[in-house]
């Protein structure tokens, strides 16, 4: 890798040894795939890692020598989203001890180490740090060093901005450097599509079949899909963006997708078109009979595949400001056709702390909780990746949590109905 002068004395400790060591790792990475030079960060960080496990001791050994050089962030960063919430996502004492003593021992330990190196603020906790009330919302072209399957492939498609599928620690390492290896969706290269996804449905795919559909088959190519537009517009509303949202966030955790484009509505695909296509793309035809093949292959891994569902999850990622307004509606609606006034499935809706407080401040908040429905900004996946949690029939409209743990999917409209105490199929929940 060919290294500026700047780079090189770092690499060789004039500013430090610790700051040679993430120097040294960040450019053997890079290495690794082919990239010859480092590029800057051109705004703030996002880290996945914002749990306290026990285990992950190397971690605080790393954070705590990067607070003892002195190393700061040069953007503030935001972080995934806390794993617990006792207040709002009760759980059994048995489950709170394992959770307290257990799994995230360190979680106040590792908030503190965050805030000492450039954590934005106590808010900063969420898988959509490019929200507008987040405000961590990168512009066209923006270099990034973030980790967090569903941010990255948002801020690579949606936004427009560069960055590539780091893992954890990678990203700290590259924000305080201020430097990320230019390979793979940083090259105007690695940004052209290896597919071509063609969208003959009746009618707007659910987004987290589609992404879910897509992101199997392309696994870690770059999608172009054509088709989309003509339900969604040209035009990335708040409506689109919560769509495209959940969407990407399948398409990554389904498969690998870091970055896909959407012809006449994401910012890439406006401005170049198919020049965006690789010479040899390969084509896939998504209609009605394939998204409902693709819904039914999922596996119901309930030990009890006709149990109650005693849980209900909306929100991986994190819901935006225009989906609990659509939610709360809803449901409004829903209890009223059926004469109730409580929901019939203990249901958590996730949201980002900066969203909730301004969602909060609403009539439509009030008649969530009214409900008897419950508002956290947790990480669903954080709380149900454990034996105890995991083994309760937790039911979910997210692709991303079903595919990282054992809660049931179902659409929208069923979850919904599922909630709202709707007789559904042969069962009445």
């Amino acid at each position: 890798m060919k290294l500026t002068k700047e780079e090189k004395a770092i690499l060789d400790g004039q500013e430090g040894e610790t700051k040679a060591k993430i120097m040294q790792t960040v450019v053997e990475f890079g290495e690794l795939f082919g990239a010859t030079e480092l590029v800057p960060v051109t705004t703030s960080g996002h880290l996945v890692t914002s749990f306290g496990i026990g285990l992950l001791k190397p971690v605080y050994r790393i954070m705590d020598e990067i607070i003892d050089a002195g190393l700061k962030t040069p953007y503030p960063f935001t972080v995934d989203p806390r794993p617990i919430d006792y207040e709002n996502v009760k759980c059994g004492l048995l489950n709170k001890l394992i959770f307290s003593k257990v799994m995230y021992s360190q979680q106040k330990h590792y908030e503190e180490q965050l805030s000492k190196i450039g954590l934005k603020n106590k808010n900063a906790f969420t898988c959509t740090c490019y929200l507008n009330e987040v405000g961590n919302t990168p512009k066209y072209g923006d270099v990034l060093s973030w980790a967090e399957s569903s941010a990255v492939v948002f801020a690579n498609s949606v936004l427009g901005a560069r960055c590539n599928r780091n893992s954890g620690m990678l990203d700290i390492f590259g924000a305080i450097l201020g430097k990320v290896p230019k390979f793979g969706l940083l090259t105007d290269e690695g940004r052209k599509a290896n597919w071509v996804i063609e969208i003959k449905t009746s009618h707007l795919p659910e987004a987290q079949i589609l992404g879910s559909a897509i992101g199997m088959k392309v696994m870690e190519d770059v999608p172009y899909v054509v088709g989309l537009d003509k339900f969604l517009g040209n035009e990335l509303t708040d409506d689109v963006i919560s769509y495209l949202k959940d969407f990407g966030a399948a398409t990554a955790s389904n498969g690998a997708v870091g970055l896909y484009h959407i012809e006449n509505l994401t910012p890439e695909a406006k401005n170049f078109g198919k020049k965006l296509l690789n010479k040899d793309v390969k084509t896939y035809v998504i209609d009605d009979a394939e998204l409902e093949r693709v819904y039914k292959s999922y596996p119901v891994m309930w030990k009890d595949k006709n149990a109650k569902p005693t849980l209900c999850f909306i929100g991986c990622p994190h819901l935006s400001y225009n989906q609990l307004v659509s939610w709360t509606n809803k449901i409004e609606q829903a209890l009223k056709e059926t004469k109730k006034r409580k929901i019939a499935v203990r249901t958590i809706m996730t949201t980002a702390p900066d969203v909730k407080e301004k969602f909060s401040k609403t009539e439509e908040y009030k008649k969530l909780i009214a409900f008897g429905v419950k508002i956290s900004s947790i990480c669903p996946l954080m709380y149900t990746n454990n034996p105890i949690a995991g083994s309760k029939p937790i039911i979910t409209n997210s692709n991303k949590l079903r595919t990282y743990s054992k809660s049931r999917y179902y659409k929208d409209e069923d979850i919904l109905k599922i909630i709202c105490g709707v007789k559904y199929g042969k069962q009445s929940f």
